[in-house]
């Protein structure tokens, strides 16, 4: 029996909203770079739940309006309106898939890990990731909520 079409075209649709689609985020300052897309693996709803003892996958798409010749990345937990420090294993984001120097009016792909340690308190928080250019303004800049958990 060959499949009608309205079959085929429901399975298709079925397929296409199994697949991960990119977070909602708000730019917080982006200046030298426009972010095209941010994803956070595994985050299948917002707010991401994040486990303690868990490592996430950063990846965030963005064109350069500039050049430069390195990047440092800046994470921060933002709880009320106060930006506390978040360490990530690699500050450094020609270390990070960014092929450095970053030249203007290209796109680069910037990959990442978010550590949750298993000590941080379960709370919900903003999470807020800069990546700033050798003359430390913002390549870009993107808030997500989150929800850490045991």
């Amino acid at each position: 029996m060959v499949p009608s079409p309205l079959a085929l075209l429901l399975a298709l649709g079925a397929a296409a909203t199994a697949l991960a689609e990119p977070l909602r985020f708000v730019d917080c300052g982006s200046i030298d770079g426009s972010i095209q897309e941010v994803n956070v693996s595994p985050c299948p709803t917002q707010p991401c739940l994040l486990h303690k003892g868990t490592s996430y996958s950063i990846n965030v798409t963005f064109a350069s309006k500039i050049e430069s010749q390195g990047s440092k990345a800046r994470v921060y937990g933002e709880m009320l309106h106060v930006d506390i420090p978040f360490p990530i294993p690699e500050p450094d984001g020609c270390k990070s898939g960014i092929q450095c120097p970053i030249q203007k009016g290209h796109s680069y792909s910037y990959l990442n890990k978010l550590p949750v340690k298993s000590e941080y308190p379960s709370i919900k928080l903003i999470v807020k990731w800069e990546l700033v250019d050798d003359q430390d303004q913002m390549l870009f800049c993107w808030k997500i909520p989150v929800q850490i958990t045991s």
